[in-house]
């Protein structure tokens, strides 16, 4: 605890049944001034009851507890006392199906520990925790000073131009959100789409892979992590593996190749939002779409940039139906953007953009 709040500090409760954890999150997050710890607990059934209690802003929840586990924690809290949670999971393959399972149960994001419980080395994941959990209560709170009979957000249609050519492949960054934004859009596209998208959403190693399984159950559209090497085909969705930068290259018109690589290259993210669009552009001009989503930061505004140069077309998701009106309000911001819209209008952008009905209607003519 870090005595008294003052009103303006998010109130943080930490729930993780390891002692060690309890008492390294709490110092690490009474480092900033911003953040009140107003009580910690050691397992689910006393989480519960000091939500209820304290009231806190923001919640770190971690996945793995004995009794009653993160995840069965994390409903009651949504169906008791909603309100922002982020789950504090370790990076494997078997979290990253636990924590996906979570963010669709409502989580607000998740930060991977990558660390044994006697490990002192917990500073790493300090940056995004602390950012995570002030995007979180700015969230809540922006909902809050919403008036509750809010009608649905209207597209936005900014001084744009007109689209030039059919969009030939699709470029998506997303990050904070994204799991349950792409779950609700991506499933909706045509398995016969007439383009190829490729999609970069902010993860740890570990995620990527079951998130894009997990994906292409739900979808008629084929659904993929990315490989090193691989053609680029029409109708394919193509996630970028997590710890990899993901380019595209088109050696001839008729051919797109992914290329992935592991450098860092100076990039915050690993994959970057900014890397993946900017290959489009360069690969595509004019016949490139970008489309920038829900997430923290400004990763995608230098890529959203090249494609809106190459005379592409360029779309964000609006800030009422973002989890996190971040990358989008960036690109907003420098005037990149051809159009705006809520997320459930995305896919009829993309399918539009890719003049969807048109090259439907002439194949259906044809046979």
């Amino acid at each position: 605890m870090n005595g008294q709040c003052e009103v303006s500090q998010i109130r943080v409760l930490i729930i993780d049944d390891s002692a060690f954890m309890r008492t390294a999150l709490s110092r690490m997050l009474t480092a900033d001034s911003d953040l009140w710890i107003v009580g910690t607990a050691s397992g689910g059934a006393e989480g519960l009851q000091k939500v209820a209690s304290l009231d806190p802003d923001v919640v770190t929840l971690d996945m793995q507890m004995p009794g009653m586990d993160g995840l069965e924690t994390l409903r009651r809290i949504m169906a008791q006392f909603p309100r922002p949670v982020i789950m504090v999971s370790s990076a494997t393959v078997k979290e990253g199906e636990i924590t996906l399972n979570a963010l669709e149960a409502g989580a607000f994001d998740y930060v991977p520990k990558q660390l044994s419980p006697s490990s002192l080395d917990i500073l790493h994941i300090r940056e995004q925790l602390v950012a995570k959990i002030k995007a979180a209560a700015e969230s809540r709170r922006s909902r809050d000073r919403l008036p509750l009979s809010r009608k649905p957000p209207r597209t936005v249609d900014l001084p744009a131009r007109k689209l030039n050519e059919p969009a030939a492949l699709v470029a998506l960054g997303i990050s904070t959100g994204g799991p349950n934004a792409l779950q609700e859009i991506l499933p909706t596209l045509p398995a016969d789409l007439p383009v190829p998208v490729v999609v970069v959403q902010h993860m740890p190693p570990g995620f990527t892979t079951p998130f894009a399984e997990r994906l292409n159950k739900l979808s008629a559209i084929s659904i993929r992590e990315a490989s090193h090497g691989e053609l680029v085909q029409p109708g394919v969705v193509y996630i970028a593996p997590a710890g990899s930068h993901l380019r595209v290259i088109r050696p001839t018109e008729s051919r797109t190749v992914i290329f992935l690589s592991e450098k860092r290259e100076d990039q915050q993210h690993i994959p970057s939002v900014d890397i993946m669009m900017q290959s489009v552009a360069l690969a595509f001009h004019s016949q490139a779409m970008g489309v920038i989503m829900t997430g923290m930061g400004s990763d995608g505004a230098q890529g959203m940039s090249a494609i809106h140069r190459e005379g592409g077309f360029t779309l964000g998701q609006d800030a009422a139906s973002c989890a996190v009106y971040g990358m989008p309000r960036v690109c907003a911001e420098m005037g990149i953007l051809d159009r705006v819209v809520p997320l459930g209008q995305i896919p009829n952008e993309i399918l539009h953009a890719a003049c969807y009905h048109e090259e439907r209607a002439i194949r259906t003519s044809a046979s």
